[in-house]
């Protein structure tokens, strides 16, 4: 049988008296995430109706920005290998590796 089950994700910002993130905590009901603080986090969500990309990006006053450049770079590592698993498309892929490979370098995250 079949069944049907939905999952939630949870983020929770905690504002300064500018409005500016202090701190974040998020829980996922099915990835055994409970009240987890994070530092950053950025979310695109698709419209098809108006095709366009929704975003939300945050992070709390106090990460540095060696941690953000770290994070970004992650990111984009990870939006690479989503666009490769969603498309299959191995020559961009490639090229978008090569892009975060010279982000990297660029931003000093990797040794030569």
């Amino acid at each position: 049988m079949n069944k049907k089950s939905d999952a939630s994700i949870e983020i929770n910002v905690k504002l300064d008296e500018n409005k500016i993130p202090e701190k974040i905590n998020w829980s996922a009901s099915d990835g055994g995430v409970e009240n987890e603080e994070a530092k950053a986090f950025l979310m695109s969500i698709w419209d098809a109706d108006k095709m366009e990309t929704l975003k939300i990006d945050l992070w709390v006053k106090d990460m540095s920005i060696d941690h953000m450049k770290i994070f970004f770079h992650q990111s984009l590592v990870a939006m690479t290998e989503t666009f490769f698993r969603s498309t299959k498309d191995e020559k961009m892929t490639s090229t978008l590796n090569d892009f975060c490979d010279y982000f990297a370098k660029k931003m000093e995250l990797k040794k030569e």
